[in-house]
């Protein structure tokens, strides 16, 4: 792998409280430097973000549903991802009702991963279950849901809840999942040999802090971070 194949696995983000339009150009700059997959910014931020990116074919528009807590009402959830798709994003990342799955109410969950999917259309759809809050037998159940859902991810966390990369526990889940649906690991992730370990098991995709992210990038040789060619 060079570097140019690495960020494109990898995720950055400017969708912290106080991030405005200095934070997302820069964060922008380095999505277009170093060649990210995806830059994500908070829903209101969508618009903009695609201006930036549009001549940016292989640097996409990403933004989160029902980020962080993953508790609106699924209306608020519905309309979200319908303002997201009018205002030009190419990636969702859904926030699962995390209480109302821990809560057994396994059909609300499911009926709202299919709503969000319909009206995601064929964009890319990645479903946060919140791998720290879970154990691993509900960790299980939640991947059924997703891929019964029909999205194309599982993604492992917001990073907005305290714990660890969960390596170990990703690597259980992939061994479960074994290839039925992609994975993105996000939270807690930060240096080579976190990358390296999760590559070797098959992880699709990567939500990664912008400092930690470009280290990873770095720490390859081969091709510069430009564009293939």
């Amino acid at each position: 792998m060079n570097r140019y194949e690495a960020a494109a696995k990898i995720d950055i983000s400017a969708v912290r409280t106080h991030h405005s339009f200095r934070e997302i150009d820069e964060v922008v700059a380095l999505g277009i430097k170093y060649r990210f997959i995806n830059v994500h910014v908070l829903p209101c931020w969508v618009s903009y973000l695609a201006e930036r990116l549009a001549d940016e074919e292989d640097v996409l528009v990403g933004a989160p549903v029902g980020f962080p807590g993953g508790a609106h009402l699924r209306e608020v959830k519905e309309l979200e991802a319908r303002s997201l798709v009018r205002d030009g994003v190419q990636e969702m990342d859904l926030v699962m009702n995390v209480g109302r799955f821990r809560a057994g109410r396994y059909d609300e969950v499911l009926d709202e991963i299919k709503s969000i999917r319909q009206i995601a259309g064929s964009l890319p759809l990645k479903v946060i279950i919140e791998m720290n809050c879970l154990t691993d037998d509900e960790v299980k159940k939640a991947c059924d849901l997703i891929m019964e859902g029909g999205a194309d991810f599982v993604k492992t966390g917001t990073g907005w809840v305290p714990g660890d990369a969960n390596l170990r526990r990703i690597e259980r889940m992939m061994t479960y999942l074994d290839g039925a649906i992609k994975v993105k690991a996000a939270g807690g992730l930060r240096t080579r040999a976190d990358f390296d370990f999760l590559e070797e098991r098959g992880v699709a995709r990567y939500g990664i802090n912008v400092k930690s992210a470009i280290e990873i990038v770095e720490s390859f040789e081969g091709l510069s971070c430009t564009k293939a060619g």
